[in-house]
């Protein structure tokens, strides 16, 4: 069942259909939907209709929780359901590496730019998504980031749903694609920086760079915010 709006603080999130009682959309994910210059898969679907199939798919039994990288993430392959999705980053080739640019990006005014690299979309053939990896954070994770950036502290309290999707990659595959290097360092670099307080694992951070050393995410616009 889908939880009804129950306290002022979260009436207008819960009424707009962006909570069930296991999910909610967190602030985080917004931006996929939202900022054109979002490096990676862009979501051209109706947000409450998003967070119902997610909901749907993983109360049938067909989309299971996944364990991420430590206890309070966790991951929902959903078969794309969304029209014209495509996947967030292709491979480099030789045939396409003349057009990769790099810049510094954020993600948010809270993080520090860092380097990257990305794909201008309109220059690419990209392929469409057959599976939509939706990350989620717990609760409880998600008050605890929040708590440590003082820009975040003014916001709305969160859902009492226990799952924030925090992001949504489109894939051909039905299994985690490893994070990048970046998101590995900024987690270890503690909540205050905009990250996890994960510590970093040698083995996962070579596996990521090994991934993303052959593959660049997308941007529809001129520079990526963030990764």
């Amino acid at each position: 069942t889908r939880r009804p709006a129950t306290t002022a603080p979260m009436a207008s999130q819960q009424a707009s259909g962006l909570v069930t009682d296991t999910f909610f959309l967190d602030d985080f994910a917004m931006r996929q939907w939202d900022d054109p210059n979002y490096g990676g898969t862009k979501i051209d679907f109706d947000k409450a209709a998003f967070v119902a199939r997610v909901h749907d798919a993983h109360k049938s039994g067909e989309s299971p929780l996944v364990d991420g990288y430590a206890p309070f993430c966790k991951h929902v392959f959903v078969r794309n359901f969304v029209p014209g999705t495509k996947v967030g980053a292709v491979e480099i080739t030789p045939d396409n590496e003349h057009l990769l640019r790099s810049g510094y990006s954020a993600r948010s005014d809270a993080e520090l730019p860092v380097l990257t690299r990305w794909f201008p979309q309109e220059k690419m053939h990209v392929p469409d998504a057959t599976w939509l990896d939706v990350i989620l954070y717990s609760r409880e994770q998600l008050e605890l980031e929040r708590a440590a950036v003082p820009s975040k502290q003014a916001r709305p309290p969160l859902p009492d749903a226990p799952w924030g999707i925090i992001s949504v990659k489109g894939q051909t595959v039905d299994y985690e694609c490893p994070m990048t290097p970046i998101t590995i360092m900024r987690n270890a670099l503690g909540k205050e920086e905009g990250g996890s307080g994960v510590p970093i694992d040698r083995d996962a951070y070579a596996k990521s760079v090994e991934y993303h050393r052959r593959h660049a995410p997308l941007v529809k616009g001129d520079s990526p915010n963030g990764e």
